[in-house]
């Protein structure tokens, strides 16, 4: 039986409307991204991410660590290694639409960051036109400088966006709002009615919102030469099962 090919665009639509996360509550399921470093690596790994989200590139503070042999979806760790599971930023589409905000995924890339400010996206890969995640495939690319942004605010990192009608922009603005004051982060612009948004065109009547990409911490670790194999967008997980940087 031939399976059919399934665009990125889809997938992402189709883990948005199973998110059941009530950040309110703390209660639900969030879509993660999983990677895979040697055990030797985690106490370095960990170190850059928590560097990664002060720096405010990452989407969230929460983060699973599960070592060999632990199971997580249905996958289980080899041995050897050590699985680190953080935040989707697909996560956050999810929350809008829970909110009657529909956001339409674009695409992801590389945005261009100097002195710390999001310039431009200077590669694109877009979702409807990719059954693979774009974040992956650029990170296989080595096309990013995270490090360099995390220490001295310029060089590129991974980052996505999505369009909403332009109805709903005061919405979102009061959503995006309420999300940043219970610890979400990583948003990077959110353009004007009609008007391109950090270079990448919107629809007549839609407003563009850029998000930085939710394993940029984990790319950071391979730029620094540690092994890492990352999938994204691998799932859905509870978030209580999610500790936070601050318990490791």
């Amino acid at each position: 039986m031939h399976v059919p090919l399934k665009f990125t665009n889809h997938r992402i639509e189709e883990y948005a409307l199973r998110v059941t996360y009530r950040p309110e509550e703390d209660a639900g399921k969030i879509i993660y991204n999983l990677s895979l470093i040697e055990s030797h690596d985690l106490e370095f790994a960990l170190a850059i991410v928590k560097e990664a989200h002060k720096t405010g590139i990452t989407i969230s503070d929460r983060i699973r660590i599960a070592g060999p042999g632990e199971q997580i979806g249905g996958y289980t760790v080899p041995e050897g290694r050590h699985a680190i599971c953080t935040m989707c930023s697909i996560t956050l589409d999810a929350l809008l639409l829970q909110r009657g905000i529909p956001a339409s995924p674009i695409g992801g890339g590389i945005v261009e960051v100097d002195g710390r400010v999001a310039r431009r996206f200077t590669s694109m890969i877009l979702y409807r036109d990719t059954t693979l995640d774009p974040l992956e495939v650029l990170i296989s690319q080595e096309t990013t400088s995270i490090l360099d942004v995390m220490r001295h605010g310029n060089g590129n990192i991974l980052a996505n966006i999505r369009e909403c009608h332009m109805e709903a922009e005061q919405l979102m603005g009061t959503v995006l709002d309420e999300l940043a004051a219970i610890g979400f982060s990583g948003i990077l612009d959110v353009g004007a009615p009609n008007v391109p948004l950090l270079g990448v065109p919107v629809s007549p009547q839609y407003v563009g919102v850029a998000i930085v990409g939710g394993t940029n911490a984990m790319a950071a670790v391979r730029e620094a030469g540690r092994p890492v194999v990352t999938r994204a967008l691998k799932g859905l997980i509870d978030i209580q099962e999610m500790g936070y940087l601050d318990d490791y």
